[in-house]
């Protein structure tokens, strides 16, 4: 929950849980402290004063009124116990110690126009708008595959070089979608080994484009093929997140012949499954840039837990602040 002026006021953690205990004992020993007080202070009045003669005197009780600044300044000690029990929430921050492999399906189909202008038209216009608004620190590569896979970008936080290898796309015949990840994952180790700055390597991604199956190898589970290339990416921690895309009314012209080529997402369902990562489709260009901010929100930025007691100690400041003039305008003294 998030007031105005008081920031986020968060109980879903904490990291002194031990305050909260400590309050709760001494506030139930201050509690049963103020209930005899109040008692013996009755009594005493009972016992010396005439209740008669004391209405005609002082008309005005403050009856239930004199709690109100007791209460408040429960209250704010409450507050106070929360914020130095070290409330947390969850922060989203920007990666900057991270690698993602845009790798980009080039085979022959993807000219088919199904997709205005064509396929790997709209590929590249998305592909160049989600490596602008990718998060600056992150370290981005550039792979495109049909038969063979090519690094066109080792993995750099220079967007434009991404971008230029991304216009320089061109079609190819066949499709080796297993070679394309393992090359990604060999990729991401060498620049791992490169970026360094922790005990463990930087988190990875990748991010694979196709708009069908595997053609080379024949079998996705030989050593080459892309669910054997999808297993090898779960054993190293770098969940792929796969977009399928086009209609199923797609078609290429081959040697003056049209050839249906409809998407088939089937194997990159299984390759993101297989992998722990996710599993987008598109049919047009909105769609795709959709899936891609979709993907720049969940790559570009991690959740940590960060601190929450501002927002309570604003708060515990106003309602003491609150229990102090109660006590002056209703009790005429402090609340000690």
């Amino acid at each position: 929950m998030t007031l105005p002026l008081l920031g986020p006021l968060s109980l879903t953690g904490f990291q002194h849980l031990w305050w909260l205990a400590l309050f709760v004992i001494i506030a139930l020993a201050l509690a049963g402290l103020y209930v005899m007080l109040q008692i013996s202070a009755r009594r005493r009045l009972q016992r010396f004063a005439n209740t008669d003669l004391l209405d005609s005197v002082s008309p005005r009780r403050l009856g239930r009124r004199r709690h109100v600044a007791p209460a408040l300044m429960a209250v704010a000690l409450l507050v106070f116990a929360i914020a130095l029990a070290g409330p947390t929430q969850d922060e989203r921050i920007p990666r900057n110690r991270a690698v993602v492999m845009l790798v980009v399906d080039v085979s022959q189909s993807m000219m088919a126009n199904d997709v205005d202008p064509t396929r790997l038209a709209a590929a590249q216009a998305a592909s160049k708008k989600f490596v602008d608004e990718l998060t600056p620190g992150i370290n981005l590569g550039v792979i495109s595959y049909a038969g063979t896979a090519t690094v066109l970008v080792s993995p750099t936080t220079n967007r434009d070089a991404s971008k230029r290898a991304i216009d320089s796309l061109q079609v190819a015949d066949r499709t080796a979608t297993g070679e394309a990840i393992l090359t990604a994952l060999t990729a991401i180790n060498t620049v791992g080994a490169v970026i360094g700055g922790g005990d463990e390597p930087p988190p990875a991604h990748i991010v694979l484009f196709s708009d069908g199956k595997e053609t080379v190898p024949a079998n996705p589970d030989n050593p080459k093929g892309a669910y054997t290339a999808a297993r090898a990416a779960n054993d190293q921690g770098v969940p792929i997140s796969t977009i399928a895309f086009g209609t199923p009314n797609g078609s290429v012209e081959v040697n003056g012949e049209r050839v249906d080529v409809p998407v088939d997402d089937e194997m990159l369902k299984k390759i993101s499954s297989l992998s722990g990562g996710d599993h987008y489709t598109a049919s047009n260009l909105n769609e795709l840039n959709r899936v891609y901010t979709t993907l720049q929100e969940q790559i570009g930025y991690e959740t940590v837990r960060g601190d929450a007691s501002a927002g309570w100690l604003r708060l515990g400041t106003l309602l003491a602040a609150a229990a102090a003039l109660s006590a002056l305008l209703i009790n005429r003294r402090m609340p000690l």
